[in-house]
């Protein structure tokens, strides 16, 4: 999806569903657990078009160089909002691959809005697109594979759990 596109209102079921596996896997989650007392506290809402979108303050607290948000804060965002974007359609997966594209380097105290959609899905494979926009600008992409377990267990094979 591109930067261009506008997330339109959140859709109801979809939302309900987003939370419900979010309460069954993800309570803790560094990105978007809410029983977690150090995480983040990300709140992604689902849209029309199917992905996902959330807002990041961009705190000093999360500088890496100067004035920068840290690198692994970024992934884990983009990471998150991945995930989110998959509860959002039914689905438990872990990552099994991640790239991250880093543009333009993401400035502190200056909010950003971090979104992901479904690019292909088979056979429990999920092909996933993430950006993460500041003001009107893509900054940072990432792209990722995640894999559902026959089972729906993500921890059944030793995964990361994110």
């Amino acid at each position: 999806m591109p930067a261009s596109l506008k997330m339109r209102a959140p859709v109801p079921e979809q939302f309900e569903q987003m939370q419900r596996l979010h309460a069954a896997s993800h309570r803790y989650c560094i990105v978007c657990g809410a029983d977690n007392p150090r995480g983040l506290h990300l709140e992604f809402r689902p849209a029309v078009d199917g992905g996902v979108e959330a807002t990041f303050d961009c705190a000093r607290t999360f500088e890496g160089y100067s004035h920068r948000i840290h690198g692994g804060v970024i992934a884990a965002l983009l990471d998150g909002a991945m995930t989110n974007c998959l509860f959002a359609h039914g689905r438990v997966a872990v990552t099994a691959d991640l790239t991250v594209r880093y543009r333009h380097p993401v400035t502190v105290n200056s909010p950003v809005t971090v979104r992901a959609w479904i690019r292909e899905s088979s056979h429990g494979l999920h092909r996933m697109q993430a950006e993460l926009v500041q003001g009107d600008r893509v900054l940072v992409t990432a792209t990722g594979k995640f894999l559902e377990r026959p089972d729906g267990d993500p921890n059944a094979h030793g995964a990361t759990g994110r």
